[in-house]
């Protein structure tokens, strides 16, 4: 079934067929990004997007509270579990012939490079080491993508490929349940197999590990993933780009690695998903698994940290809200210095009392209105995000500690009720 399942009763059903280049899928996700739409005939495939757009729905697919999604990555970061190797995966039910122009992957928007995959989740492994991590990637060719690297752990893993004169053996898989697609993008060690991650939120909230199943090129791989691409990304590059990125701006285009796609694996009516770029999936899927690093680095400095937001108005990645009970004073301050070092892409972060409600945006500012005075924390010429199109090499970050002095009278700082 695999995110067949997470299709509810208020899902929108597209009938009409739709051309991959049209833009017309963009249209429809952005007509209303809290709702999940079903597309029956894009470029002659099903597709589905916006599936995980809101924290109550990635909540909801993974059994937890939206209050709870903070903790239960927490934890898992913490305590990795052990996947579920089965001799039948699902994705291995068809195999179908490698044309990536007969997919149902759309052109998002009318400058992009061409037809993108977005929702992509890109499995490696060199030397014993795994890495799983979603990539953006740009159809050149029936067979040929190009992937968007970041130097980080697939960047090392292609780079000692290069060296040792070998292409990377890949699976790129599409239609993943949210515990795979979270701890895709969450920044871990080297060491550390991003599967067992999201095996331990499955037994954490389902009482059952992940299922991964062998791909004929040796990779474990989600078992009931909708598609899977046996690949290698080779040594040859090619432009990518432009493309909007999270910030809805366009990207510039660069030089970047070359995948050739050698078979691609498919469960029965397989549902290609589509991850809305600079819309609100995107923003959740890869702010959300950076809240418990912010969660745990101001943790270890303000023992009571209850709970961390990177806001939607930022993209869910470069202004954060971190509420706190302080112990002493300076607490504040602290709190803004470890918050960035959890997440060194933020140019801002603010720090509220434990009696704010971060989720609350009016909330957030009345704190602001009513007991901030000035605090601020400003860090010139800092390592930024290469996503801000504001920043140049460096950017300035700003902090604001909004949180009431120690010995203050709550009382005058206590909206009236009638209880």
């Amino acid at each position: 079934m695999s995110v067949r399942k997470f299709l509810t009763s208020d899902t929108a059903v597209n009938e009409g067929k739709i051309d991959a280049d049209s833009q017309e899928v963009t249209k429809v996700l952005l007509s209303n990004q809290n709702k999940t739409f079903f597309f029956k005939d894009l470029n002659g495939g099903e597709a589905v997007g916006n599936l995980f757009s809101t924290r109550e729905k990635i909540a909801s697919a993974m059994h937890v509270k939206p209050s709870e999604i903070l903790n239960h990555i927490s934890h898992a970061i913490a305590s990795p579990r052990p996947v579920n190797i089965v001799g039948k995966p699902r994705f291995r039910e068809n195999s179908i012939p490698v044309d990536l122009t007969s997919l149902p992957i759309p052109k998002y928007y009318p400058e992009d490079g061409g037809k993108y995959i977005t929702a992509g989740v890109i499995i490696a492994e060199w030397n014993g080491k795994k890495n799983i991590s979603f990539h953006r990637m740009m159809i050149t060719g029936k067979k040929k993508l190009v992937v968007r690297l970041v130097p980080r752990h697939l960047y090392t893993m292609h780079k000692m490929a290069k060296e040792a004169k070998q292409d990377l053996k890949i699976s790129i898989c599409i239609g993943l349940r949210p515990e795979v697609l979270l701890a895709a993008a969450t920044s871990t060690d080297y060491d550390v197999d991003e599967l067992e991650i999201a095996s331990s939120m499955m037994v954490s909230s389902l009482s059952r590990p992940l299922e991964v199943g062998r791909c004929d090129n040796g990779l474990l791989v989600p078992a009931d993933a909708d598609y899977v691409f046996e690949a290698r990304i080779t040594s040859k590059e090619a432009d990518e780009g432009p493309f909007v990125d999270i910030t809805g701006t366009y990207d510039s285009v660069r030089s970047q690695p070359v995948i050739e796609v050698d078979k691609i694996w498919t469960s029965d009516a397989p549902l290609f998903q589509l991850l809305l770029p600079g819309g609100y999936e995107h923003y959740l899927l890869m702010g959300l698994p950076r809240e418990p690093m912010i969660l745990r680095t101001v943790s270890q400095v303000v023992p009571r940290t209850h709970a961390v937001r990177l806001t939607e108005g930022s993209c869910c990645w470069l202004h954060g809200i971190v509420s706190i009970t302080k112990n002493k004073e300076g607490d504040g301050m602290n709190a803004i210095m470890a918050a960035f070092t959890g997440h060194p892409s933020m140019k801002r972060v603010t720090i509220v009392d434990e009696d704010i409600d971060i989720f609350d945006d009016r909330q957030v500012e009345w704190a602001l209105a009513t007991r901030f005075q000035g605090n601020l924390l400003t860090i010139p010429d800092a390592a930024g995000s290469s996503l801000d199109p504001s920043a140049d090499v460096t950017t300035w970050k700003v902090g604001i500690d909004a949180t009431l002095p120690v010995n203050a009278d709550r009382k005058l700082f206590k909206k009236a009720t009638l209880e």
